[in-house]
């Protein structure tokens, strides 16, 4: 089976965008006053590894529609950025190196 170039664009934007996801889980566990948001956004960047995508679709069947992790990721960097106050927790993180 033959890959398009769409198709590995997107597997490499969505496992881009899981890696940024698992950085900001990172700095809110370890530097963070919420550990446990830290672990939810860790937890929610396997969302975006096309390898546990495909481990969720074999197991239940079912893919995550595009919609979903689309809406999924605006929240992520709503609660991130906003709510969470990721920058000054990278630049508490920053000053503590």
């Amino acid at each position: 089976m033959k890959m398009n170039d769409q198709s590995v664009g997107w597997k490499f934007f969505n496992a881009f965008f899981g890696v940024i996801v698992i950085g900001i889980g990172l700095v809110n566990v370890f530097w963070g006053n919420d550990p446990g948001f830290g672990v939810f956004l860790l937890v929610l960047s396997c969302a975006y590894f096309p390898p546990l995508q495909a481990l969720f679709k074999d197991k239940t069947g079912r893919s995550i529609p595009g919609l979903v992790k689309f809406l999924l990721g605006i929240f992520i960097l709503w609660a991130a950025l906003g709510v969470g106050e990721l920058f000054p927790k990278v630049n508490l993180m920053l000053n503590g190196l």
